[in-house]
């Protein structure tokens, strides 16, 4: 269909169905597009709908009433924004279909995919009669590919784009049965908390001047709202995933339907709403922040797991379990030669009088490689996060390579004129770290980031200062992402070490000589009458 039988030059027509069939390659088979065009015609609203559903917020702020209005205007924005000359369902229809996908889905620049989704959401919010803070400008010539957004977007407005960019996301990688569940039934969908996220937004934006002020700040108490440029500019500092959000949904959507029409009606529900509740420091809220923040293959790691949780056999270490201190930590990561995220959750004590110490934070490290036991710094590439109350993401700067500094006391102790410190630190240089955890796991130290040049500029604690600051601990997770291969080569490297550790123990007789033979009878001869005549043997 759309290809050419005639051997001499291409029509206009042909030409361009060519052209858009290759740009449409990148993204998706050509063959799963035609079956998709062909299973969803005079349905595409009802195809990129997201499945039926009920959600709930399980935290601040609340649900709007019109949120689930908003999502069953989604399908019917989305056509008619990119597929409204679709036309029939023959070879001008395919035309009309194969270029409302490019318009969506083809590879672009961040900020105009990011562009797309504010249109999909205004859109959305206008169909639905929701009262929206963006006006959609479209284009003069009504191709619909390109437009201009202005206005500004609410807290809440905010938190319910976010939210509508998560049930995408969910939509396409929540698990799915084959038939048997009836619409509207089943246990609500938990949203995750995305309070940081709209926290960290405002603040980039300069809506939220106070950094001491976060924590009893909720984003049902309104106040300034975020203009579209600076919360596109936050976006693409801070949460790139968000750009990518409408095209995958979209891939999503036509790839389901050319594998089952049917299957994308029958997602269940009760999976991810029975999912466990955020007893963890690596909540689902923060998990899909940091899947939003990254731009390599664990970013898919991260958003699996604000759908359905993280897998509780990568907890690797938890300092409430395991217990508190360098030696338990080290125990239990040795060997662990995979990626791992260290989440720290502290309040402040006193070491700084900027910061109130009644107030928790949550700071995050990850990390490519495992931890290793080492009198120096290492580390090839890792990223620092502030979790909680605002989510910053603070990349590698490129300037040094002192990500990661993990020492222990060796096991034969000898004298050294000036020994190593035992901790677990990030960044900056030893005595002038960036994120410094004592040996017991009790006292963290975060010092201003000009200590540190090899991770990017930007405070890790709201109202942090220039002056270091000193906080208790209260726990400590590390999460192990390199998957089940990972955990199995840890396994194996820990039964090694145990059997050299029970060799080690065992004394055998046998290999002694005669007492009367040895040194140490010689040596201790030799103290006890040190002028005792003694023949050499030769």
């Amino acid at each position: 269909m759309g290809a050419s039988s005639s051997t001499g030059n291409p029509s206009p027509e042909e030409q361009e169905l060519r052209e858009l069939e290759g740009l449409a390659s990148a993204s998706l088979g050509l063959p799963l597009l035609r079956a998709a065009f062909s299973r969803s015609a005079g349905s595409l609203a009802e195809t990129l709908s997201p499945p039926p559903a009920v959600f709930r917020s399980a935290s601040s702020p609340a649900l709007p009433p019109h949120f689930h209005d908003l999502l069953a205007r989604l399908g019917p924005a989305i056509a008619s924004l990119f597929f409204s000359d679709l036309g029939s369902v023959g070879d001008s229809g395919w035309l009309g279909f194969i270029r409302g996908f490019n318009r969506c889905c083809a590879r672009m620049p961040a900020s105009q995919s990011l562009a797309l989704l504010l249109r999909v959401y205004a859109a959305a919010c206008v169909d639905a009669g929701i009262p929206c803070g963006l006006q959609l400008h479209p284009d003069e010539d009504g191709a619909g590919g390109e437009g201009k957004i202005v206005g500004e977007l609410a807290p809440v407005d905010i938190a319910v784009l976010l939210w509508m960019c998560w049930v995408m996301a969910w939509s396409g990688s929540a698990p799915r049965i084959s038939g048997g569940q009836e619409r509207g039934k089943g246990e609500p969908v938990v949203l995750p908390d995305v309070t940081h996220l709209v926290l960290s937004a405002l603040v980039s934006a300069g809506a939220v001047t106070d950094d001491a002020g976060v924590w009893d700040w909720e984003v049902s108490g309104g106040g300034k709202g975020v203009k579209v440029q600076e919360l596109m500019s936050w976006v693409l500092s801070t949460a790139a995933g968000l750009g990518s959000c409408l095209s995958r949904y979209v891939q999503e959507k036509f790839r389901s339907c050319a594998a089952d029409p049917a299957e994308e009606r029958s997602v269940s529900t009760s999976s991810t709403a029975s999912c466990p509740p955020d007893v963890y420091l690596l909540t689902r809220g923060r998990a899909w922040a940091i899947s939003l923040s990254l731009r390599n293959t664990l970013s898919e790691k991260f958003l699996s797991a604000s759908v359905i949780g993280m897998d509780t056999e990568d907890l690797i270490y938890r300092s409430s379990i395991h217990g508190k201190g360098l030696s338990r930590f080290w125990s239990c990561v040795e060997g662990y030669k995979g990626p791992v995220l260290i989440l720290l959750s502290a309040f402040s004590s006193g070491g700084g009088e900027n910061v109130d110490a009644s107030r928790r934070w949550g700071i995050g490290v990850l990390t490519d490689e495992g931890i290793e036991n080492k009198d120096t710094f290492y580390g090839s590439s890792g990223f620092l996060f502030s979790t909680y109350p605002i989510f910053r993401m603070l990349p590698p700067s490129g300037k040094e390579k002192n990500f990661i500094y993990c020492h222990l006391h060796p096991q034969i102790r000898v004298y050294e004129a000036k020994p190593k410190p035992v901790d677990l630190a990030f960044g900056g240089t030893i005595g002038n770290e960036r994120i410094l955890l004592d040996e017991d796991f009790s006292k963290l130290t975060v010092r201003h980031h000009a200590v540190d040049k090899t991770y990017q500029h930007g405070s890790l604690i709201p109202n942090q200062g220039y002056l270091h600051v000193e906080a208790s601990v209260l726990e400590v997770e590390v999460w192990g992402l390199g998957g089940e291969t990972t955990r199995w080569q840890q396994d194996v490297y820990k039964k090694r070490e145990d059997i050299f550790s029970e060799q080690r123990r065992k004394v055998d007789l046998k290999t002694f000589g005669n007492w009367e033979d040895s040194p140490e009878k010689m040596m201790m001869d030799m103290i006890s009458d040190p002028n005792a005549v003694r023949r050499e043997d030769r």
